[in-house]
């Protein structure tokens, strides 16, 4: 008998037709922006003193008093009463990895028997949030259930169906970070302090250092029928089992192809309501893997690029929907093909232009452009282990070191010219150091193609943060990760080494004044050659232009003394080492204990997320594919038997040969799948026992999370010998292939 639900929902996929998406009159450029409270609203709703104090707090970390707030509060009510809006939300990033908002509406008593609606200073500023609900690694209880979240004046408010967002930090009572945006704000303001420092050798002009992002979002796109006819796709993100499909990306015809109809219109729908947030999204395009596509915006702020790239998630997950897709944020949702990363682009500018951006015109503008490019390297490089646990998941592991992603090792491809660069200051003489071409033409023998102007660095897909022309690339983050995470680490170790230059680069020009005093020669010039030269040959081990994926990088790695660990519960011991806490504490970022719980949270989620899995695994096992498989086998025992009473003997024994054999198969492999089973449970019941949190989530890692290829391996091979017919789950041809 056919598996009536698998074969109807991959027909009502085959009939699904694109959605008419009507977009607005205006063109993007003039609906940017129209649901978000940004400067053109607040110059129209606020006071003109109430609007610059606005601005000075945006730009420059002015401090916002309450009467402000009360003005600001009345302006965003005047500008959402217009716009239909009825409810207000704080919208903060717990350690969930995802959004939280409670929506209360502006309806108040008004002492009369009637209501009226009223939003103030106090309500847009601070709201109270159950803090005992969310991951805390302990620092709250359920009977400490006091939390608050606050204001962010520097990520604009928006708006949403009736209500109006308001981004927030979330902390608790005794006032540590419950949230991602708290310590990203810190560590974005460490950044600034330091670098501007740094920038005043060069340019005392200088007022502000500005930390960059611009993300690359890739997904899948699945059908919402066969998504929920896959248990496992529903309850964990990604396919338990699956053998491969005949085709899915070895014919490269997917990347970069023609959209799918389907597809483009899901993808002009996700736009348009992503410029109308202030989102701006610029980039669409298929990726290497079937029904895997990519999002990107502009750069922007970090800390608003954070804002937004969740803010994208959780919209692309509801326009999804609407067109009849599922929306796959998972690292690896599917075996055998491309997992899905999220590449975050980082530079760092100033009010005066890009710091990362070479040639410059003059010695000095490379020597800065030196200097800020040696200093990430050596953040990078002291704390490595450190910039890996801030990417790690159960999730994204998946996805590193497979072919589409980087390896777990962190270092830095920097390109044939720079990489001369660093190593002409290390060894050239100091008047003769800085010469480094622009964009080089290159001539193509076709008449018609005009001059293409090469980049002065080549790319580097195994490298997991490589410089690729005025910024770097963090290859590794995941594509289901909040970017704060890794941007909280990165712009930390850059801060930190920033100060250690600074401070050694004083040091050095107060030894070394007298010695410059009647010469002529500059004693801050050739201070910060001496530290530059020094921090060159330090950072040295971080940096490989080679082959990411050979096993001879992870022994090389290995001797430079690079962190090549990767057990995922181990890698977030990084974050409790001595330099990483000394670092988070020094400037500011967090604390010990912030960090301790931060780390209870990450080993708790990692068991708990691979412990689903186990549950959704052996559930699958015994209760669908093991059944459907006995079903054909007494099919096929059918068949032989009535093939015996119908033949002759020998005749019946050839005839049966073929059948008999896969009798035999069906009993062996379910056998061998309820045995693996059994030994699941028994596993999870000694795991379930370790009390402690790191303990456990190296049990998950070490004895069960391994037992989960060995269980598919029997599955896989029972897809392909069991009717298609019975089969109960959607297979990979049926999943992969967008129609």
């Amino acid at each position: 008998m056919a598996n009536d639900l698998r074969f109807q929902v991959v027909g009502e996929a085959f009939k699904k037709k694109p959605l008419d998406v009507k977009a607005p009159s205006e063109r993007p450029c003039e609906y940017f922006g129209k649901h978000v409270f940004n400067r053109e609203k607040m110059y129209k709703y606020l006071p003109k003193d109430v609007y610059n104090k606005m601005v000075d707090v945006i730009d420059n970390g002015a401090r916002l008093d309450r009467q402000v707030a009360d003005a600001v509060a009345a302006g965003m009510m005047a500008w959402a009463k217009e716009n239909g809006v009825t409810h207000y939300t704080h919208w903060f990033q717990p350690l969930t990895e995802g959004t939280a908002e409670k929506h209360d509406s502006f309806i108040e008593h008004d002492g009369k028997g009637g209501m009226i609606e009223e939003f103030s200073g106090k309500l847009l500023v601070q709201q109270e949030p159950d803090a005992s609900s969310f991951p805390s690694g302990g620092i709250r209880s359920t009977f400490e259930a006091r939390g608050y979240s606050a204001w962010d004046p520097t990520s604009p408010v928006f708006i949403i169906d009736d209500t109006l967002i308001i981004p927030t930090v979330f902390i608790s009572y005794s006032g540590e970070s419950l949230d991602y945006k708290a310590p990203l704000l810190r560590a974005l303001k460490a950044v600034n302090m330091a670098a501007t420092e740094v920038c005043h050798y060069f340019d005392p002009a200088v007022k502000k250092v500005t930390s960059n992002l611009g993300w690359e979002q890739e997904y899948f796109l699945v059908d919402e029928g066969l998504y929920a006819a896959r248990p496992d796709l529903l309850l964990t993100g990604r396919t338990l089992m699956g053998h491969d499909s005949a085709k899915n990306q070895q014919m490269d015809d997917h990347y970069f192809g023609s959209i799918p109809e389907r597809v483009a219109a899901f993808m002009r729908d996700l736009e348009i309501q992503a410029l109308m947030l202030g989102i701006p999204v610029k980039t669409r395009h298929n990726e290497v893997a079937p029904n895997q596509f990519e999002v990107a915006p502009i750069f922007e702020d970090t800390n608003l690029a954070v804002d937004h790239n969740m803010l994208l998630m959780s919209l692309m997950k509801r326009v999804a929907r609407k067109h009849g897709f599922r929306a796959l944020l998972h690292e690896k949702p599917f075996a055998g093909i491309n997992g899905s990363g999220k590449h975050n682009n980082w530079s760092l500018s100033t009010d005066t232009g890009v710091l990362l951006h070479a040639p410059g015109k003059t010695a000095e503008q490379n020597l800065r452009f030196a200097t800020f490019i040696v200093e990430t390297l050596m953040g990078v490089y002291r704390h490595n282990g450190l910039l890996k646990a801030s990417i790690m998941s159960a999730t994204n592991a998946h996805r590193l070191g497979a072919n589409e992603a980087p390896p777990a090792i962190i270092s830095s491809f920097l390109g044939k010219q720079l990489s001369e660069l660093l190593d002409h200051i290390e060894k050239a003489d100091k008047e003769d150091l800085f010469s480094m071409d622009g964009k080089q033409g290159m001539k193509l023998d076709i008449p018609e193609i005009p001059e293409l102007l090469i980049d002065n660095t080549d790319r580097n897909r195994t490298s997991p943060f490589a410089f690729t022309g005025n910024r770097f690339e963090f290859r590794a983050v995941g594509s289901e990760a909040n970017c704060a995470s890794a941007m909280i680490t990165l712009n930390s170790a850059v801060a930190e080494a920033l100060v250690s230059f600074k401070k050694r680069v004083d040091a050095r020009i107060k030894e070394t004044a007298k010695d410059f005093e009647h010469s002529g020669h500059n004693a801050t010039y050739h201070a910060i050659i001496d530290i530059l030269r020094e921090d060159i040959k330090v950072c040295k081990p971080i940096r490989f232009d080679g082959n990411g994926y050979s096993d001879a990088w992870k022994a090389e790695a290995a001797k430079r003394g690079l962190d090549t660990e990767t057990s995922c519960p181990v890698i977030f011991e990084r974050y409790l080492d001595e330099d990483s806490i000394r670092m988070f504490e020094s400037l500011g970022v967090m604390t010990k204990k912030e960090l301790e719980a931060r780390n209870e949270v990450k080993w708790e989620t990692y068991t708990k997320k691979i412990q689903i899995e186990a549950r959704v695994l052996g559930d699958l096992s015994m209760n669908h594919i093991i059944p459907v498989a006995t079903s054909y086998q007494s099919q096929l025992l059918r068949n032989v038997e009535r093939m015996s009473g119908v033949f002759p003997k020998e005749k019946a024994s050839q005839l049966n040969a073929r059948n008999l054999k896969l009798i035999e198969e069906i009993a062996e492999r379910t056998a061998t799948i309820e045995t693996q089973v059994e030994e699941l449970v028994e596993a999870r019941k000694v795991a379930n026992k370790i009390a402690d949190e790191h303990q456990k989530a190296i049990a998950y890692h070490d004895t069960i999370a391994p037992m989960f290829d060995k269980i598919r391996y029997q599955i896989d091979k029972l897809e392909l010998i069991v009717d298609d017919g019975l089969w109960p789950l959607p297979k990979y041809r049926e999943l992969l292939f967008i129609r």
